[in-house]
């Protein structure tokens, strides 16, 4: 029955079958053709029968392993290894189906290999996850053909593996650095001037030609008899805050990520880069309750914390409650912070109705509303009107996007900073901001 299982006769013989009897079919016209059709037939046998010996002669000719990555990251191709080695004393040919996890919808994933005998050889492809989550994969199947490719042989390897699927960390390893690297203006990243000084004082030191004149300390000036300035560095350790707002408005997708996904693997960057500028970094969700709650704290473990609260970040998209939102920040988070609220806001109407709670958060705090351009509106914009329908749809679109513009203006008045941004900028646009914030000193 095992037999039965793994057994599979290739096109090929069916082909040679095709072949001998149009053979017969002609030998009736030319007899001739009659004999030449029955050796083929004898020729084709034996090759058959010769051709499942080679094949199915030895219990593990072919040895192979799934080499998988501990976790996947959301958004990023991932890559994913298949160590096969040929025990055969032949070349093998090799058909390699993978049942990888369903979450991909792929029904025809196939890989062909040639493999020479003794030899082992890595075959490896990509995935790109678009959810966050486990992903199982199925049975590793390998189908073994000899030269003669009559039948092939299947093996059922390495079956049942599971990857669990994180916010991108891909990305921390192209934007840590960026803001001492000299590189960083290729990501996107802009270099903000420094206004003014932060009021953390650092040291006292001797004059050197460069230094501003206002720092240049009087006092101790006349005690040593030779010009000295003060020193002042960043201000540190303050508390920066990610909230992701987890409803019904952060479901659209955008390049098959919804635009909680986007803010999930943003946040992550940016807390690393919070982290990295000496702030404590924390981080919050919130839609119909307040979830994923991480203290702002800079420790050694803080990342991993994040990262796994961005992990379990699940929600079913209900109605976003702002009021339950400023009722938790007054009542956890006691100290001046910066918050960077991850939401979208399509209408003015829209925005009129949280305004209050906004504004409230932002009495207390620094508040900084991160909100998406709807690319599809910007394709319509662009596009050239024909008939009188398009017209109208281009008038309408124009309308939704002078709204956006309407919304930065109106936080605005009540000195609450926004970032409007597409899904694809968003990491690099929130990582300006906070550096823009941090550079001028405004927390």
């Amino acid at each position: 029955m095992k037999f039965l299982k793994s057994f599979y006769i290739q096109p090929l013989f069916f082909y040679t079958g095709i072949g001998i009897v149009l053979l017969f079919a002609l030998s009736y016209f030319i007899p001739l053709l009659f004999n030449i059709a029955q050796l083929s037939i004898l020729v084709l046998v034996l090759l058959f029968i010769l051709d499942v010996l080679i094949v199915f002669i030895g219990k593990q000719n072919i040895e192979a392993k799934r080499i998988l990555p501990d976790k996947f990251s959301n958004g990023d191709a991932n890559k994913v290894e298949i160590s096969i080695k040929n025990n055969h004393k032949f070349v093998a040919h090799l058909e390699i189906i993978d049942e990888i996890p369903e979450q991909f919808q792929v029904r025809d994933f196939k890989l062909t290999r040639k493999i020479h005998p003794r030899k082992q050889q890595n075959v490896t492809y990509n995935l790109t996850p678009k959810s966050r989550g486990e992903y199982h994969f199925g049975v590793l199947n390998i189908y073994v053909q000899s030269p003669i490719q009559l039948v092939a042989r299947r093996y059922m390897l390495d079956k049942n593996a599971m990857v669990p699927t994180y916010p991108s960390f891909k990305q921390l390893k192209k934007f840590e650095l960026l803001n001492i690297n000299k590189n960083a203006m290729d990501y996107g990243l802009k270099k903000v001037r420094r206004l003014g000084h932060t009021m953390e004082f650092e040291q006292i030191k001797d004059y050197v030609l460069g230094d501003d004149l206002r720092t240049i300390n009087w006092k101790a000036t006349a005690k040593r008899n030779q010009l000295m300035v003060n020193q002042f560095q960043d201000e540190k350790s303050q508390p920066v805050y990610s909230i992701i707002d987890k409803g019904r408005i952060m479901k659209m997708p955008f390049n098959g990520l919804s635009l909680l996904d986007y803010a999930i693997n943003a946040s992550l960057v940016l807390s690393n880069i919070i982290l990295k500028k000496q702030d404590k970094a924390g981080l919050f969700s919130f839609s119909k309750r307040i979830d994923n709650m991480v203290v702002a704290q800079r420790r050694s473990g803080q990342m991993q914390l994040i990262l796994e609260a961005l992990y379990n970040v699940d929600t079913d998209y209900f109605e976003s409650d702002f009021g339950r939102l400023y009722a938790n920040i007054k009542r956890h988070v006691t100290h001046r912070s910066l918050l960077l609220m991850y939401t979208n806001f399509e209408t003015l109407d829209g925005l009129n109705r949280q305004l209050p709670y906004l504004k409230a958060i932002a009495k207390n705090h620094m508040l900084v509303v991160i909100f998406f351009k709807n690319t599809e509106i910007d394709k319509l914009i662009k596009a050239k009107a024909e008939t009188v329908q398009q017209i109208y749809d281009k008038v309408i679109a124009e309308k939704f996007d002078f709204e956006k513009r309407l919304i930065i203006n109106e936080l605005k008045k009540f000195g609450i900073h926004s970032i409007l941004t597409t899904p694809e900028r968003l990491t690099v646009d929130t990582i300006n901001k906070y550096l823009e914030i941090k550079s001028r000193g405004l927390l």
